[in-house]
């Protein structure tokens, strides 16, 4: 079954007040909301418009600016983790985000990536004891995120496995693998065990599924028979009144959970 979460940070931003695009997501039909950072959030209001929308917060971030390249850092990821929690514990959310921040000097990766295993490795005892998942995500440095670490859904599927927690996995953003690598269905269907959330949006330009290459209807089909149980967080740009914009991808999981 697929469940559609609408990423507030860009869905409905033709609503002013944040916590007011919760009911909109919620008469368009979604099945939850998510967003990225909370320390400049009322996460009360996001509670209380959630509790009477009927729709619950799929994803937020952790809030980890110095990064998670090295093992210097393992402390500070740990305490950031804890921060999260108790943020998320208020809109009721079991899923943080994480990114790994900006890499300077590729002659460090390999050092940069046991950085990565060890920030996890370190917060993932303190993710289980909560209940709550750690999700890494690989973003595309071609387009929209020049310097960052992570590219690879590849790499990223092996850090995971290197850190051995249930509570750590994968969020895999098929917009973000699209411009990476493509090679979507093969790489979500070959690692199903590993993934903990994924993003959508289209190729080139970042906007609603429909409006560029990626055949969505085969990639959330496979989502589906592969038994992925998450949300699909919709984090894109709208060519249009974000309602308007929705119509494409809500027939095809309509059509998916027929």
């Amino acid at each position: 079954m697929i469940k559609l979460s609408g990423c507030i940070e860009m869905l409905f931003a033709e609503i002013e007040e944040f916590s007011a695009r919760i009911p909109a997501c919620a008469e368009a039909g979604l099945d939850a909301v998510e967003f990225w950072g909370y320390s400049n959030k009322d996460l009360d209001a996001i509670a209380t418009a959630c509790q009477q929308a009927g729709l619950p917060v799929s994803a937020m971030a952790v809030e980890a600016p110095e990064g998670m390249l090295d093992h210097s850092l393992a402390d500070k990821f740990a305490e950031a983790t804890e921060q999260a929690i108790a943020a998320a514990q208020t809109v009721d959310c079991k899923t943080l985000i994480c990114v790994t921040g900006n890499i300077e000097d590729y002659a460090y990766r390999n050092q940069a990536h046991a950085g990565v295993v060890a920030c996890l490795k370190t917060a993932a005892p303190i993710a289980e004891a909560a209940g709550v998942t750690l999700v890494l995500e690989p973003l595309n440095v071609l387009v929209d995120h020049p310097g960052y670490f992570l590219t690879s859904s590849i790499e990223g599927f092996e850090i995971v496995e290197q850190v051995g927690s249930p509570a750590v996995k994968l969020l895999y953003d098929i917009y973000h693998q699209q411009v990476t690598e493509g090679n979507l269905i093969a790489n979500i269907t070959d690692h199903a065990e590993l993934l903990g959330h994924f993003h959508a949006a289209d190729v080139p330009g970042r906007h609603e599924p429909g409006t560029g290459e990626i055949n969505y209807a085969n990639v959330l089909a496979a989502i589906s028979e592969m038994g992925y149980e998450g949300y699909i967080g919709l984090e894109y740009k709208p060519t249009g009144p974000t309602a308007q914009t929705l119509a494409q991808i809500l027939a095809i999981r309509e059509r998916i959970n027929a």
